[in-house]
């Protein structure tokens, strides 16, 4: 019964972690992998070249050719727990609508916390693509530094089907007041599911307050804001796991006594396997 009760309740935190996320699974970051994240560290396969086509002889056939797919060995780099002690309950008497809010609220705390490091990763990774515009775009020039974004993947031979853009806050204010912005009412309903707020140039569109704003220690001597991030979930990677399922334990700690406590173990790990596919765009003030 308690492991019935760690699946559900994983699973309850999860949905919820996932309604929270701006960068979400298979649109921003895809979630492929071999092994197990709770061991500590998993395989990720990256193919970055495509099967070849040849001419088809109808005597001599089509000789074969080699494809492979590469493995990197992607580390567990955060580990994050749940620990919050349901007070003003003995174990006997304690409600399932209090399990259900506490459940809720550290699936968003989780969810923050996996954006905020998720979207770190996507800025600073050695050997992005970043504009050399470094100074903040207006109405008038939004549009055509997307555009920009959309030229280097495209040169980087990235697909054109499912590219993201996450933009900040600022910079989705200049955009909205571009025609060529397609707005949230005109996505598909799967889009506006997954939280896109809108099309332009291609991209797919969410907005996060998560992006660096103002950040004076990424470059030295420099105040720093990304105002938008574009890329594709081919060589974006996330993996995430319990380590210890969800459950509500009571507490034996020698101190409280009838109390309880709601208690997990997340592990997870964001990398981008190919840098140059994603294309930042920062004022550097």
């Amino acid at each position: 019964m308690a492991h019935l009760l760690s699946e559900r309740y994983s699973g309850l935190v999860d949905a919820k972690l996932r309604n929270t996320l701006v960068t979400k699974d298979n649109y921003i970051f895809n979630t492929n992998y071999e092994g197990s994240a709770a061991a500590g560290a998993v395989k990720i396969p990256v193919r970055d070249t495509e099967v070849e086509v040849k001419a088809y002889d109808k005597i001599d056939g089509v000789s074969l050719s080699n494809g492979s797919t590469s493995y990197i060995t992607m580390l567990m780099e955060n580990d994050e727990a749940v620990n919050e002690m349901i007070d003003g309950y003995d174990s006997a008497a304690l409600p399932d609508n209090v399990i259900a809010e506490r459940l809720s609220s550290a699936g968003y705390t989780l969810g923050l916390s996996i954006d905020r490091k998720s979207i770190d990763a996507l800025e600073r990774t050695e050997g992005i693509t970043v504009s050399d515009t470094k100074t903040a775009c207006t109405s008038s020039d939004a549009y055509e530094n997307v555009a920009k974004a959309r030229t280097a993947l495209s040169r980087t031979g990235v697909p054109n089907k499912d590219r993201f853009i996450i933009v900040s806050p600022e910079f989705m204010e200049k955009i909205l007041l571009d025609d060529k912005f397609i707005k949230q009412g005109e996505l598909s309903e799967e889009l506006v599911r997954a939280g896109a707020v809108g099309k332009i140039a291609g991209f797919t569109v969410f907005e996060s307050n998560n992006l660096m704003f103002e950040d004076t220690d990424f470059i030295g001597g420099k105040t720093v804001t990304t105002e938008f991030i574009a890329g594709h979930p081919n060589w974006c990677h996330r993996v995430e796991e319990w380590a210890v399922p969800v459950s509500v334990n009571r507490l034996a700690d020698g101190v409280h006594i009838g109390a309880n406590a709601v208690q997990g173990r997340k592990v997870y790990s964001v990398l981008v396997s190919k840098p140059e596919t994603v294309f930042v765009k920062r004022i550097e003030a």
